[in-house]
């Protein structure tokens, strides 16, 4: 049998395992658009059980471990990866309730109540995913009880089986098929049960290569086009500067390769004069040379170099203050809003419009279970509006609606846009069901553009795309690829207005001029005309040079 503090020290040693090997399952990822990648979202996810789990002493039974560990798997939960792990560990916990040790039909028992509880909260399952890898262990756990009493060969034989589907992924999903790999989510549950067995079978628990990921509130890390988990930081400089290019300057790609080798999360953005770099480093003396080879360095902005290690430790105060500090707002109107975005611009307009909270994150980084349940009960409100406004965050934010005791009503908003069309189609004199009726059909009419880069080479949807690559997305889907950003942003808006439009909104993020911004909206103007309306707002977002609402 397996007793409690096993199970704690399994769990432990997993949570540590998939934060080494994140890195390892976020290369599997093959869409080609930057986004909170599977690996990390995971090792969030279980990394915000560690601290919890260490504070149990070895008399703990099977059932507060997997009962601790599940409460703040879901508290942690990020992206749709870590929600739906945070549901499998969800349903063991329900399985273990009441044990003081566990065995093979305990676990077996466990592994079902958790596929149902996964299964039961995606709404449209795609097998191919990680879904399938938990369900055929599942299976197999069921399978071996007949078989054998021993917890060491049952669980070997459950990761062998989910070892063996997760290969299969590569044949289910064409997309996976394209680039050869195997499913990330499934690649990241079976790490994680593999590194649970390795324990049960006298194993100690992992050495830890890099602090553990852990959820957190504070998410002031969107000032550039890549957002950087506070607890993953492998070089300590962040490092920024602008150029005016010089006469016969050399390919900017090359600086790009160049800083590639020195550092990491590199962005470098090459307008017709200027030269926009972003890149983590332990050397940043030797990018400032680079760079001269390409342009001199002009004073506003001025070349900025941060100590990361130093911002992180302040972070980290500063979130333990705030957490303490945290009181619920007590509910003061009928209706209140949650929205999520990054960008200085957005969460002003998110405000404007009337959201009580903004939550800093989307694409890149989504925001926890927990930071959406501590915003929604910061909402002075009886009923709350949660708007997502990503795919990657509904989940997430539908799995805090069962930890508040306030009436909350998650819109199904996939993009920003969609969020103010959302808000802007609220009316107070109307109750909830009317309001979300009408709210929905108003984000529902909303086509929105994304003009963003390729995070990674890639083949998807029949294109084949390098890194830095300028990728077009119509309402969520790669269009078409281009190498200059105006040049994309044109195209994709009279793809977009093709049709009955009246408006055209360009908000421009953080890595693009003002200037430029004025520049492209007078151009689109003139192609389209006065009939539409063209409109500029500075969103100062990351990741997305340009996002696009036409109603």
């Amino acid at each position: 049998m397996i007793n409690g503090s096993l199970l704690r020290n399994a769990i432990i040693s997993a949570a540590i395992t998939i934060n080494n090997r994140k890195r390892e399952v976020d290369e599997l990822n093959v869409y080609p658009v930057p986004d909170g990648d599977t690996g990390t979202n995971m090792s969030m996810t279980i990394g915000n059980s560690v601290a919890e789990l260490k504070r149990l002493d070895d008399k703990v039974t099977v059932s507060e471990v997997a009962s601790t560990a599940a409460s703040a798997f879901l508290r942690g939960a990020r992206g749709n990866s870590g929600v739906i792990l945070s549901l499998i560990f969800r349903g063991f916990s329900k399985g273990l309730a009441g044990c003081d040790e566990a065995g093979c039909e305990d676990f077996a028992k466990a592994l079902k109540l958790g596929v149902e509880a996964a299964y039961k909260a995606v709404m449209k399952p795609v097998e191919g995913t990680i879904l399938t890898v938990v369900k055929a262990a599942a299976v197999k756990a069921r399978d071996i009880c007949a078989e054998t009493n021993d917890e060491v060969v049952f669980w070997q034989e459950v990761c062998a089986e989910a070892k063996n589907v997760l290969a299969q992924t590569t044949e289910m999903l064409p997309q996976l098929k394209k680039a050869g790999v195997v499913d990330a989510g499934g690649m990241g549950l079976v790490i994680i049960f593999e590194a649970m067995t390795a324990v049960f079978d006298g194993g100690e628990i992992v050495v830890s290569e890099e602090p553990v990921s852990r959820s957190e509130a504070d998410a002031d890390s969107f000032r550039t086009a890549v957002s950087e988990y506070d607890d993953d930081i492998t070089y300590t400089y962040c490092t920024e500067f602008m150029l005016e290019k010089n006469e016969g300057c050399p390919d900017v790609f090359t600086l790009r390769a160049y800083l590639e080798t020195i550092g990491d999360c590199v962005v470098v953005v090459d307008d017709e004069k200027i030269i926009k770099v972003h890149v983590h480093t332990d050397n940043p003396g030797k990018a400032l040379q680079k760079a001269l080879e390409f342009g001199y360095f002009i004073n506003d902005p001025k070349p900025k170099i941060e100590n990361m290690r130093i911002q992180h430790e302040n972070k980290v105060k500063d979130a333990k203050a705030a957490e303490e500090g945290f009181t619920p707002a007590e509910p003061e109107k009928d209706f209140g809003f949650v929205a999520v975005a990054a960008g200085h611009g957005l969460e002003a307009m998110f405000t404007d419009l009337g959201a009580d909270v903004v939550v800093k994150g989307g694409q890149t980084m989504n925001p926890s279970t927990d930071d959406i349940l501590r915003a929604i009960m910061k909402t002075p409100a009886r009923t709350v509006f949660v708007l997502p406004n990503n795919k990657n965050i509904i989940m997430a934010a539908e799995q805090a609606v069962k930890l508040t005791d306030r009436k909350v009503c998650v819109l199904q908003t996939r993009t920003v846009p969609q969020g103010i069309a959302a808000m802007l189609a609220f009316d107070e004199s109307q109750g909830l069901n009317e309001n979300r009726i009408n709210m929905t059909k108003a984000f529902e009419k909303v086509s929105t553009g994304l003009i963003t880069f390729a995070a990674r080479n890639s083949e998807f949807e029949g294109h084949q795309i390098k890194e830095g690559e300028i990728l077009a997305l119509d309402n969520g889907k790669l269009s078409f690829t281009e190498k200059d950003i105006n040049k994309a942003t044109v195209k994709l808006v009279k793809k977009l207005t093709k049709g009955d439009v009246s408006y055209v909104t360009l908000i421009y993020g953080a890595d693009v001029t003002e200037e430029n911004a004025e520049q492209l909206q007078q151009t689109i103007q003139s192609k389209l005309g006065d009939k539409i309306e063209v409109m500029l707002v500075n969103g100062g977002q990351p990741v997305y040079y340009y996002i696009i609402s036409v109603e």
